[in-house]
């Protein structure tokens, strides 16, 4: 006679009376609530939405804050750390822009600068991880993921956070929150972006109709596996994903396919153009910002994109220089590109990395640069804030930040404030609590450079 196996939830109904089955539904009760509504489908946000999607434009390695927005003479008599590099003011109320960014000058009206920015630590594994999940030391999801997790996406058919030109899963991953708010990683590893593509969608092996078919009897069969599941997400999550990476096929590689832009827009971007120099590597930035705006032009949530080699330590101004190039120009067509569709208004653009770099005395021997978490600075345009506007400062030698003092914390709040989320009502229940992107401590929401 054999014998007859048990369900996990079978077994904890009939052991001690029931007790064990009893706890894991209280501990699970409020974690199924959540993810049982762990889905893309738009959702309304609770406050006032002045953006609508978010382009993050991921500088890593710690872009030299005193060589592109921050300007440091030489005042007094003494020489002192500063700028290595001439600026000019520019727009109507006379932003000071670099040398280095002359294209991004052009767009200074759009812009609003943020030269108080301060975090936790010097050290880039730990600064990189706090900027985009709100955690220094332990892998959390990402703030892509906590804003598709709040608002949805607006086009079922495409992801609501893609990643592009991504070395670190920890920029897009959701972590705890369900897979369905992952990022979808485009060009990983330094994949040349001309060839990046989504992975496991992209086929031709099989017609349409065949794949179709496919996928309905891989889905049968996992939602007769999940009638056996005690409220499991991460089955419910991969049904989705399935479901999505079905969906994906025609109109997400239709984005990827730039061809069918004009000649003087793929041009206009840089698409193509690579500048390899000391720390600056090729990473197509023109074609990432391109198709930045491809998919939120289609209604993607949010899309990173990122040119790392601003560690620049040895031979500051040669690969400082050489970044500022392969991104300026990008930069300011995107810019450009999305006032004139009319996208600019409800996108919100974020420009930085994960901390500055102290000034250069004149006439150094030396040029060289370390790390400086204390001042540096983020720009934000469209999307709600005030534009041609300059918000904090740091010291006269740009050490550290002394007014309009902005902690990623407060970033984080303040770009969900944005996006029309509170950052101390968006939580998901996790091993026995409430978290949330700006942690325990909270932030603060930097109201005065709302439009």
């Amino acid at each position: 006679m054999g014998m007859k196996l048990l369900s996990r939830r079978q077994m904890l109904q009939s052991a001690s009376c029931g007790f064990g089955y009893l706890a894991l539904s209280a501990l699970c009760g409020e974690q199924a609530l959540a993810s049982s509504a762990a889905s893309l489908k738009e959702k309304l946000p609770p406050l006032r939405q002045r953006a609508k999607r978010v382009i993050f434009l991921c500088m890593s390695g710690g872009p030299a804050n005193l060589d592109t927005f921050d300007y440091k003479p030489q005042v007094g008599k003494k020489p002192h750390p500063g700028s290595a590099f001439k600026f000019q003011r520019h727009g109507h109320n006379g932003m000071w822009v670099s040398e280095l960014m002359p294209h991004i000058a052009q767009q200074a009206d759009k812009l609003c600068v943020l030269n108080g920015m301060y975090c936790d630590t010097g050290n880039h594994a730990q600064s990189f991880l706090q900027l985009h999940t709100g955690e220094r030391f332990r892998p959390r999801p990402s703030l892509g993921s906590w804003v598709t997790y709040g608002l949805g996406t607006e086009n079922q058919n495409l992801p609501g956070f893609i990643s592009l030109n991504a070395h670190e899963a920890t920029t897009y991953s959701s972590n705890f929150l369900p897979s369905i708010y992952e990022g979808t990683a485009i060009g990983k590893n330094g994949e040349s972006m001309s060839k990046a593509t989504l992975e496991n969608v992209a086929t031709d092996h099989l017609p349409l109709a065949s794949r179709q078919k496919q996928l309905s009897l891989i889905q049968k069969l996992n939602r007769r596996h999940q009638k056996n599941r005690f409220e499991d997400p991460k089955l419910e999550s991969v049904i989705q994903s399935m479901e999505l990476g079905f969906r994906m096929q025609t109109e997400a590689q239709n984005i990827l396919d730039i061809s069918t832009e004009p000649d003087h827009i793929k041009e206009k971007y840089r698409v193509g153009k690579n500048i390899s120099v000391g720390t600056c590597r090729p990473s197509d930035f023109g074609r990432q910002c391109l198709l930045a705006r491809r998919f939120i032009e289609a209604g993607v949530r949010f899309v990173e994109i990122a040119q790392g080699g601003w560690d620049t330590h040895t031979n500051h101004k040669r690969d400082v220089k050489a970044c500022c190039e392969s991104v300026d120009a990008p930069i300011a067509a995107l810019l450009e590109d999305l006032d004139q569709r009319g996208l600019l208004d409800d996108t919100l653009v974020v420009w930085g990395g994960e901390f500055g770099r102290p000034g250069m005395l004149p006439n150094a021997k030396k040029d060289e640069t370390g790390h400086n978490p204390r001042g540096f600075t983020f720009w934000l345009a469209g999307g709600g804030v005030k534009r041609g506007f300059t918000y904090g400062k740091t010291d006269d030698t740009g050490l550290k930040a002394i007014d309009g003092r902005i902690h990623f914390r407060d970033l984080h709040a303040t770009i969900l404030e944005l996006m029309g989320l509170r950052h101390d009502t968006l939580t998901y229940f996790h091993q026995g609590r409430e978290h949330r992107l700006t942690g325990p401590d909270g932030g603060k929401v930097v109201r005065e450079i709302f439009a």
